[in-house]
């Protein structure tokens, strides 16, 4: 068997994290990505991205494998992993411990607990770390009667196993048996080098262990209640919402796109990005998304990160930011395998230097959504959004990467243009509300010059329905954004026929591609997951409650058994493509869910700018 062979489908791995770091786990319980103790940092188990050199930590049975499933502990974040032989079932929980605030905490812990249900079980254990996305190699050493430390670069591990561990080469092996109802116990406590010098880890006892997993069911339990019940119509989004909390760096309040980079859009080829950052153009969708979930803190963290990465001068802004608000995020290639021989393997995201014209209106509608909950700006902020509003009416006929980072030549996007239009809306409606000095007479001429620009360039009158790019006919899944950021009201006639235009140009099987033009990449990639949530949402606030359903139980069948979406998916197939478990999708389910709650916009959704 190849190496290509052995790794396993994207849609096969479950999520774990603590807010601060994360790991993908396997069907078969193995941990093959993780991240600590950032959900940046380099990994320490890779081998998803490099089978051989990226490193691993796996529980296995000894005997034939005829069944593996996984699942999460109600609405937690603790993964149980089920496998079975002929001979024997064991139960795998994994989970990263979670504990209150006023708990002292030395680190990150990475926890695994097997415990046999049935027969004889004889497991073995295997802790392969391999710092920096393989590149080191770790330097372990005995730290007590059942601990070891690896160290390598500025990385460091605590381990600690009430099985007995010994050093084979560079990794640490256990074999244990386990009749049913025993457990082993497993802990990865990440400590910087420096201060594992002379450490001896004091060795928990069973219990200790035992009760960092009720201390951690019991964290996920308490954050849930603030979601809707079971049952209700929003009851279906929790995963989601438990999902984007997992994907959010606790310290700042950012939210990761998704917590892994290099996961390929199209099977073996280039289109591999890094995507363990924070786009400002999720910041609407997400304080929108997670306010309506009750996730109000949330949203307020991570719409203040947003404004204070990106504060300062509008010359400056970026669109995407590192998730403590760092700026210098360039990519490089590693010299790795690849995700099925999918390379480059990338780390950094070039993306942030791209002129991304959406982003002055994407910090606006924040701006002005968040006003609307109470919460207007203050002089200070103020100052910033004019800047916006004017760097907008400076630069809106520049053309752009917009939404979709394109790779070829800039062009001239409606989505953009549209958002434009949007920035300087929200500055005049701020300017009103908040009795603001503000340039209105300017502002409003620009608003309506951007305006008949879209309405003539970027609408094809033969077929009453706007397009991608000014001049052209070709349309994109961005268009059916156009009344969730405002731009037009849902109930126009014109966003009627675009949304069914764009279903039946971008449609492939039950999924929505995000456009079919070449974009300066080889290779085809997959159907756009958040793209059919779009549908969804736009059908049912024009009313359309069938057409919603349909579009939104269609996008549902792209989510994996424990209920998680990547990027993209392979209509035909059926697997999941791109980088994963990915926020956007994960943010569009809620939106759609809530609309499918909500019905036609109303007084509360966004309507068109004022004609």
């Amino acid at each position: 068997m190849s190496d290509r062979d052995q790794v396993p489908a994207i849609g096969d791995y479950a999520l774990i994290g603590d807010c601060h770091g994360s790991a993908l786990v396997s069907r078969e319980a193995s941990i093959d990505w993780c991240c600590l103790p950032r959900l940046d940092s380099g990994s320490c188990f890779g081998r998803l991205l490099d089978w051989q050199r990226g490193g691993f930590c796996s529980v296995s049975l000894r005997s034939k494998l005829q069944s593996r499933r996984s699942c999460y502990v109600n609405d937690t974040l603790v993964l149980l992993t089920t496998l079975a032989s002929d001979q024997a079932e064991i139960c795998v929980w994994d989970f990263f411990a979670m504990r209150a605030r006023r708990a002292r905490v030395s680190g990150r812990e990475l926890v695994r607990i097997v415990e046999c249900s049935r027969g004889i079980a004889d497991v073995s254990l295997e802790i392969a770390p391999r710092f920096d996305y393989g590149a080191v190699r770790p330097w372990l050493r005995r730290a007590g009667t059942e601990s070891f430390t690896a160290i390598g670069g500025d990385d460091g591990l605590l381990v600690w196993s009430e099985s007995e561990l010994a050093i084979d080469g560079d990794s640490l092996l256990a074999r244990v048996k386990l009749t049913p109802g025993e457990r082993s116990r497993l802990l990865l406590r990440f400590v910087r080098p420096h201060l594992l010098q002379g450490v001896r880890l004091a060795a928990p006892d069973a219990a200790e262990v035992d009760a960092r997993l009720q201390e951690t069911l019991s964290w996920w339990r308490r954050w849930r209640k603030k979601l809707p019940a079971e049952g209700s119509e929003l009851g279906g989004a929790v995963r989601s919402a438990l999902t984007l909390k997992a994907l959010t760096y606790a310290p700042t309040g950012a939210i990761v796109a998704a917590p892994s980079t290099s996961l390929p859009e199209t099977l073996g080829g280039v289109r591999n990005w890094d995507y363990r950052f924070s786009w400002i153009r999720d910041s609407t969708i997400a304080a929108y998304a997670l306010a309506e979930m009750g996730c109000e803190r949330e949203a307020s963290e991570f719409r203040h990160f947003i404004v204070r990465s990106s504060a300062g001068h509008a010359d400056d802004l970026q669109v995407l930011f590192g998730i403590g608000g760092e700026r210098r995020v360039s990519a490089q290639e590693l010299e790795l395998a690849g995700y099925r021989g999918s390379r480059p393997v990338r780390v950094g995201n070039d993306a942030a230097r791209q002129l991304q014209l959406d982003a002055f209106g994407e910090i606006l509608n924040l701006g002005w959504r968040w006003h609307l909950r109470g919460h207007s700006p203050d002089d200070d902020e103020w100052r910033f959004f004019v800047e916006l509003v004017e760097a907008a009416i400076e630069r809106w006929q520049e053309p752009d990467r917009g939404i979709w980072e394109w790779q070829g030549k800039p062009r001239h996007f409606v989505h953009s243009k549209a958002a434009c239009c949007v920035a300087v809306d929200r500055g005049l409606s701020l300017a009103e509300d908040c009795a603001r000095k503000a340039p209105v007479r300017r502002w409003r001429k620009a608003r309506e010059e951007i305006r008949a620009a879209i309405e003539s360039r970027g609408y094809d009158r033969d077929r009453g329905v706007f397009v991608q790019c000014f001049d052209e006919r070709a349309l994109d899944g961005a268009l059916l954004l156009l009344p969730l950021m405002g731009f037009i009201a849902y109930d126009d006639d014109r966003m009627f026929r675009t949304a069914d235009a764009v279903r039946e140009e971008l449609s492939e099987g039950a999924f929505l591609r995000r456009y079919r033009r070449r974009d300066g990449l080889p290779g085809k990639e997959g159907a756009f997951v958040p793209c059919s949530f779009w549908l969804a949402a736009c059908y049912a606030r024009q009313g359309r409650a069938e057409e919603a359903r349909e579009a939104f139980d269609a996008a549902m069948t792209a989510a994996n058994p424990v209920g998680l979406f990547s990027e993209q998916i392979d209509p035909d197939a059926g697997e999941l493509l791109g980088n994963y478990p990915q926020a956007l999708s994960h943010l569009s389910h809620i939106a759609a869910a809530v609309a499918l709650r909500d019905g036609p916009a109303g007084e509360h959704q966004p309507s068109g700018i004022d004609r």
